[in-house]
């Protein structure tokens, strides 16, 4: 829709930032006794899953589906960037 992709282009941290506090979590992953951080967005709207992609592409946030309804950030410099624009959920 026109008005997301305002937002997408005026304030994408900002979505992001929504996106993750409605319909995201940020877990650590345990790999070998060490936990690494990561975060998914859970959503079953195609539409969203696809804005959430592009807006992440548009601040070089590498993301990828881990399920049909899921998408998983979990590249140390993605997460890194994602904890600099989502802060904490508290």
């Amino acid at each position: 829709m026109p008005w997301q992709e305002a937002i997408v282009e005026l304030e994408p941290g900002k979505l992001l930032r929504g996106l993750i506090h409605s319909d995201g979590c940020r877990i650590l992953n345990r790999v070998n006794g060490t936990d690494y951080p990561r975060y998914f967005f859970s959503q079953v709207s195609m539409d969203i899953q696809e804005l959430f992609r592009r807006t992440c592409g548009k601040l070089g946030v590498e993301c990828a589906n881990n399920r049909s309804n899921s998408i998983s950030v979990a590249r140390r410099h993605s997460v890194a960037k994602l904890d600099a624009i989502v802060g904490s959920k508290s």
